[in-house]
């Protein structure tokens, strides 16, 4: 069977071109302050040059989800960060708009403005309503990230994220949310209690991405300026981190990612296209 979903009427998986996202953010407190856009024309600007730039969508998120950081917000706050943010959005930019949020409210006030796809960094663990949400809206695109929570520790990095997503999967079939409309995401940079160094953990899931083909969904990857790339590099400062992306971001086109969420879309579209063609005269030979 061919591995395809279709994501706010983009399909991504077997067969296709790899489909990059474009990551912005309103919430001051995100890791990378490079991402941020808290008034409408820089949100705006931003998000019209990744458009150009050749991004098949804008994933928008209004509370920092990194697992290093203390920045949790109120949802009442998240909610209107996002709905306005979206709401902009979808009225000016020609790609459709994902939401970046773990919390039902803030999924219904980015729904309502318009987002036609929810990234849950938590796979639906993280609020019970969530999957009760998006089950009926059978026009709404879900990428479904692996969470820690989910997780026992220890264990083979590929292994513990291939079943904390399968246990994800089951939670979105029970609540009537179709396969042929979600992605999965192994969770590059969110596994940090794992009885080994994070950096090792995320490499390890990198190099071995392929194996999640056994869930037959397609994969998205997020590498863009993490903390794993600083750690392996020695580089602090996100800003820093482009050249360490790209290499991430090469390696996990060769290993199998079909969807690639980035906050540096027109150097991560180049670096995409070469490593895809690499990857197809490979399987030709």
């Amino acid at each position: 069977m061919t591995d395809r979903a279709c994501l706010a009427g983009i399909t991504v998986g077997d067969g296709l071109d790899v489909a990059v996202v474009g990551a912005l953010n309103v919430s001051p407190e995100s890791f990378y302050r490079g991402s941020v856009a808290t008034c409408a024309d820089d949100l705006l600007r931003a998000a019209e040059a990744m458009a150009v730039a050749g991004a098949a969508f804008i994933d928008v998120g209004a509370v920092s989800t990194a697992p290093h950081l203390a920045t949790r917000i109120e949802e009442a706050e998240e909610a209107d960060r996002l709905g306005w943010a979206v709401d902009l959005l979808v009225a000016r930019v020609g790609v459709p708009v994902s939401a970046d949020t773990s919390r039902c409210r803030p999924a219904r006030a980015a729904l309502d403005a318009g987002a036609r796809i929810i990234n849950d960094v938590t796979g639906l663990a993280g609020d019970a309503d969530m999957a009760r949400e998006l089950g009926p809206r059978a026009d709404v695109g879900v990428i479904l990230m692996a969470s820690e929570g989910g997780a026992r520790g220890g264990g083979d990095p590929i292994a513990v994220v291939t079943s904390v997503l399968a246990q994800a999967l089951a939670v979105a079939r029970a609540a009537g949310i179709d396969a042929s409309r979600i992605v999965v995401d192994p969770g590059i940079g969110f596994f940090r209690n794992q009885g080994m160094a994070w950096q090792d953990w995320d490499c390890a899931v990198l190099a071995r991405l392929s194996a999640l083909r056994d869930l037959g969904r397609p994969v998205c990857i997020g590498v863009s300026r993490k903390s794993f790339i600083g750690a392996v590099a020695g580089e602090d400062d996100p800003g820093r981190r482009l050249p360490g992306s790209l290499a991430a971001t090469a390696a996990a086109v060769l290993s199998g990612a079909q969807l690639v969420r980035t906050h540096d879309v027109a150097d991560t579209v180049q670096a995409v296209k070469v490593a895809e063609a690499i990857r197809r005269a490979g399987e030709q030979s």
